[in-house]
């Protein structure tokens, strides 16, 4: 795809290929990689305005950066008191980020139930409210949402041209409804509709695992750019592919991501994670599902060490 900078109220990305914010998974670490190999921005997990507000200490720990990153600083929040999201912009916790994205397209029960993440596209002046009072933080601000709850009430240009009203200096559509979570086909016209509505620029979200799935969600949404999500869970060398960059050895980049998330977030952590890590990458490899079995029962980073050099083929 053509690669471009993008202009964010006034910053500037890298590049069009952004890693989207993933829950459980876009912590400092794989922030850090994926932004090496290519993406242009990428985003914290999604974090808690209540949390940052009544000082959660496990809220805080989600906006770890490392000291090496030098992309623009992004954090989502999510929330639906225009009051509680406008304190935790301004708040200290968010000082060092120069970017907030608000969260209105989560589709799990636990937010969508709060009235938070999706919730809000059922109640546009609640979301024009929250838009405008992180707004006021001085901060560029953009806006992850979805094309509607349901296929029979589809939103998307109206909801874009509310968050372009409201202030928003770019927004994310993923291109499903609420109630498919995230399986079936992305709905390019959809998100078409959205872009042709507003003047800020537009990424395009959903079903991008290879090079050629953001070429096609480019050319059928005539979108800015393009948000990778799960691809890059199984595989985040989709961004030095997408961005033409040279492809990384891969198990010296599982080896790296393992030794810098244990040094980050200490044994545990690093542990589980990167069992969980290592098995994605591991899809469609020869023997993975034999690997997966002794990995699963590495109670040691030392051992997910070890079985990643000595025990896994090639990545």
């Amino acid at each position: 795809m053509q690669l471009k900078r993008i202009k964010i109220g006034n910053l500037h990305t890298e590049n069009n290929v952004f890693l989207a914010p993933l829950a459980g998974y876009t912590n400092a670490v794989f922030r850090q990689i994926c932004f090496d190999l290519g993406a242009g921005l990428t985003f914290t997990e999604m974090v808690s305005a209540k949390g940052l507000c009544y000082n959660s200490e496990k809220t805080r720990e989600l906006l770890s950066v490392t000291p090496e990153y030098g992309g623009i600083k992004a954090c989502q929040i999510f929330g639906s008191d225009p009051e509680i999201m406008r304190r935790a912009a301004e708040s200290e916790d968010l000082a060092p980020f120069d970017l907030i994205d608000i969260n209105m397209g989560c589709p799990m029960p636990k937010i969508y139930n709060n009235g938070e993440g999706s919730a809000l596209m059922g109640n546009l002046a609640l979301a024009e409210r929250v838009i405008s009072a992180v707004k006021k933080s001085g901060k560029a601000v953009s806006v992850k949402f979805r094309i509607g709850l349901t296929e029979d009430k589809l939103i998307s240009a109206e909801f874009a041209k509310m968050c372009e009203g409201a202030g928003a200096d770019l927004i994310t559509v993923h291109g499903r409804t609420r109630d498919k979570i995230y399986a079936g086909g992305v709905n390019f016209k959809a998100i078409a509709e959205a872009k042709n509505a507003v003047k800020i620029p537009v990424i395009a979200n959903g079903g991008v695992f290879c090079n050629a799935d953001a070429e096609i969600l480019m050319a059928e949404t005539d979108a800015d750019g393009v948000a990778v999500a799960r691809g890059a869970m199984y595989a985040p060398w989709i961004f030095a592919e997408i961005a033409g960059k040279p492809l990384p050895d891969k198990k010296e980049l599982c080896l790296s991501q393992l030794d810098q998330t244990l040094k980050y977030y200490g044994e545990r952590f690093a542990c589980v994670f990167m069992r969980k890590m290592i098995g994605f990458y591991l899809k469609g490899t020869p023997n993975a599902v034999q690997t997966k079995v002794r990995l699963f029962k590495a109670s040691t980073t030392a051992e997910v060490k070890e079985i990643l050099i000595n025990t896994t083929p090639s990545l």
